[in-house]
């Protein structure tokens, strides 16, 4: 399963998020859960980098089960604009949770 971990601030801000496990869905190269969970999060990186110009912290594990994305200190109209792309991320995430349960799971600390 992939469990996905989205860590908020007292705020309701989102500061990091780890991704880890495998969704065991289908097959390599055919898991489409497992694609889609890839898909979302890091695009959601590559936008907060190229939109934004935001570089944050990302750890990455040696057998693609692992990802954790660090948020720096940002200036609030920074900030503002990457929570928007996280808390998109979430919504896409949370969707693929809702059709395929068994495979991924979202939560918030």
């Amino acid at each position: 399963m992939i469990r996905v971990t989205i860590e908020r601030e007292a705020d309701g801000r989102i500061r990091a998020f780890t991704m880890e496990g495998h969704a065991h869905f289908a097959k390599r190269g055919q898991d489409i859960v497992c694609a889609g969970a890839s898909a979302v999060s890091f695009g959601t990186i590559n936008a907060i980098e190229t939109l934004i110009g935001v570089s944050p912290h990302v750890s990455l594990g040696k057998d693609g089960g692992y990802l954790r994305c660090e948020l720096p200190e940002l200036e609030e109209a920074a900030a503002e604009k990457v929570q928007l792309l996280l808390e998109a991320m979430v919504v896409s995430l949370k969707t693929i949770e809702r059709d395929y349960g068994t495979f991924i799971r979202v939560t918030s600390i």
